[in-house]
């Protein structure tokens, strides 16, 4: 990196799991430099969701290097996903038709609950996977495929930890890490959100916050893509033979099923 950068800078990964990361220095400057990022990160900066893109660069490999401001803040602490603020960036960002208009034009398809089941089918075959309660788990999301059908989509961040909210020196909020972002019902951020930070009784308050009013489509929807998600993790988990992490998440996925 330090090659097109010139005299003077002093670069090092800044970790993440694809080691495309890095923090540059020189003096009292630092960036935030990373290699293939998102193709909307000019759209996501322009509208406050990242913090403030410098420059992008074009290597003679092909890849594209783009640099950040460095924001001097910190992660979120999940007790903080309750706020009003969470709720009101998420809302930001699904309502964004630029946003949406950018992430089409580049070609990418809505996830669909179609899509997202065939995926599984086919990653559950590959890896000659056959367990009950994965199986339960399939002929739910199977089974309900026509109940969760809907048409509004907007482009889903689809890891939404506490972990990728950062709070910079001056308290602006910014979700980071858009790599794994998509095309889907909202209801796909909304039920790993509330399900993994917000109590129940306060799902309807939360919510009111972020712009919606809490009905049954919307449960239905959220537990859905809940248990997908769940599934998709557990896959994932399991191609690197991590199986603690496995069982535990076909606990949860028993207990979302009793549901």
């Amino acid at each position: 990196m330090e090659f097109f950068l010139g005299d003077g800078w002093r670069v090092q990964p800044a970790g993440g799991a694809t080691g495309e990361a890095y923090i540059a220095q020189q003096g009292e400057q630092t960036v935030f430099l990373k290699r293939n990022s998102s193709p909307f990160l000019a759209v996501l900066s322009a509208e406050g969701i990242v913090p403030k893109l410098l420059w992008t660069k074009r290597l003679e490999n092909g890849d594209v290097v783009t640099a950040q401001r460095w924001v001097q803040g910190r992660e979120l602490k999940a007790y903080e996903m309750k706020e009003n603020r969470v709720a009101a960036l998420l809302a930001k960002i699904h309502g964004s038709s630029e946003l949406l208009d950018m992430f089409k034009r580049i070609g990418n398809e809505p996830l669909t609950p179609y899509v997202i089941v065939e995926n599984l089918r086919r990653q559950l075959q590959e890896h000659h996977i056959e367990d009950d309660i994965i199986e339960r788990g399939m002929s739910y999301l199977l089974d309900t495929l026509e109940q969760v059908r809907y048409e509004h989509v907007a482009v889903c961040h689809c890891d939404i930890n506490h972990n990728n909210w950062i709070l910079d020196e001056e308290d602006q909020l910014y979700l980071i890490d858009w790599d794994g972002a998509t095309v889907s019902d909202p209801a796909l951020d909304l039920g790993l959100l509330l399900y993994s930070y917000i109590p129940e009784p306060e799902w309807e308050l939360w919510l009111e916050e972020y712009g919606l009013s809490f009905g049954e489509s919307l449960r239905e929807r959220m537990h859905w893509y809940v248990v997908s998600q769940t599934i998709s993790v557990l896959l994932w988990h399991y191609g690197r033979q991590q199986y603690e992490e496995v069982e535990q998440l076909k606990d949860y996925i028993q207990s979302l099923l009793k549901d």
